[in-house]
C-alpha cells in the first residue's frame, strides 16, 4: 500500500534582508515558522543595519529578484505571497511582471518606505509603480501611519484621519487597505481596514510600552499572509495576525538586544509545522 504523501503550508516573502535580524526577510521567515508555515524567500535588497538603524542599501538586480520568484512559485507553489522592502521602480516592475502569471494567489504587501530610524528605503519614483502597478494585483496593502500619509497625501494622526485615508488610498486602485496605528498617541490603539467594497473592520488593542518594535510592520504583514495560507479568510487572518503581534509584542518587551529598538519575541508559543495532504 502505497504511504500518504503529505506537504508544508508554505509562504513567500518577497522583502529585504535585515543583518540584525529584527525586520524584513529574516523577521518574515520567523513569523512563517512560529505559525506553522514553511518559509521561502525571494531577496530584494541588501541592508546594512542594526537595532540603531539602516547604514547602507545594496539593490539585488531586477532579473534575480524575479529568477527568486519563479524557482520558488514554480516549484514549491507557495499559498500565499508577502511583499515588504522594494527600493528601486525597475524591481518593482519586474516582480509585477512576474507575479501577473501565478493569478489567485494572495498577496499581501506591506509598502516599506522608511525604517524605525527615520531612514528612506524606496526611491520616490518607486511609489508610483507600486501605485499603479502592483496595488491593483495585491490583496491587501498594510501601511503604517507614516506610510499612509504618503500614499494618501494627507497628514494621519487619529482614527478619523485612517479612515480618510483609507478612503484616498483605495481611490489609487488597491483592492483593500489595513492602516496600522501602532504610531498613535494615547492607551488604545487601532489598525483600520477598509476594502474597496466598503467593507469596514476596526481592530482595537491596548498600547505596550517598549523601545522593541523593530520590525513590527513586516511581523504583521507576514502573519496575515500565514494565516490566509493556512485558509482563514482576510478578516480572521487579520485579526489572528493581530493577536499573534501584540503577544509577541509583550513576551519581548524587557528583553535587550542591541543598544537601539530591539526585536518582538517571535518564538513565545510556536506552532509545530503543519503538515497538509
Amino acid at each position: 500500500m502505497k504511504q500518504q504523501q503529505y506537504k508544508y503550508i508554505s509562504v513567500l516573502t518577497i522583502a529585504g534582508s535585515d543583518s540584525g535580524g529584527g525586520a524584513g526577510i529574516q523577521a518574515d521567515l520567523k513569523t512563517f515558522a512560529a505559525l506553522g508555515c514553511f518559509g521561502t524567500s525571494a531577496i530584494t535588497a541588501i541592508t546594512v543595519q542594526n537595532t540603531t538603524g539602516v547604514t547602507d542599501i545594496h539593490p539585488i538586480p531586477p532579473h534575480i529578484v524575479t529568477g527568486q520568484i519563479k524557482a520558488v512559485m514554480d516549484d514549491i507553489k507557495p499559498a500565499a505571497v508577502k511583499i515588504g522592502m522594494i527600493h528601486s521602480a525597475d524591481i518593482a516592475s519586474a516582480i509585477v511582471d512576474v507575479l501577473k502569471a501565478y493569478k489567485g494567489v494572495p498577496i499581501i504587501l506591506d509598502p516599506v518606505m522608511i525604517s524605525s530610524s527615520g531612514r528612506q528605503l524606496i526611491e520616490n519614483e518607486t511609489i508610483t509603480v507600486l501605485q499603479q502597478q502592483l496595488f491593483p494585483l495585491v490583496t491587501l496593502i498594510t501601511p503604517n501611519l507614516d506610510e499612509a500619509a504618503v500614499l494618501s497625501g494627507m497628514p494621519v494622526r487619529h482614527l478619523d484621519d485612517m479612515k480618510a485615508a483609507a478612503v484616498k488610498i483605495l481611490e489609487t486602485g488597491c483592492n483593500a487597505v489595513l492602516i496600522k496605528g501602532g504610531h498613535l498617541a494615547g492607551t488604545k490603539l487601532y489598525n483600520l481596514y477598509l476594502d474597496k467594497s466598503g467593507k469596514e473592520h476596526i481592530i482595537t488593542s491596548d498600547s505596550i510600552s517598549t523601545h522593541n518594535t523593530h520590525g513590527t510592520g513586516c511581523t504583521l504583514s507576514s502573519a496575515i499572509a500565514a494565516f490566509l495560507a493556512r485558509g482563514f479568510d482576510i478578516i480572521a487572518a487579520i485579526e489572528q495576525a493581530g493577536i499573534y503581534m501584540h503577544t509577541a509584542i509583550e513576551e519581548g518587551r524587557d528583553v535587550k538586544t542591541g543598544e537601539g529598538h530591539g526585536p518582538v519575541n517571535h518564538f513565545f508559543d510556536p506552532v509545530k509545522q503543519i503538515l497538509i495532504q
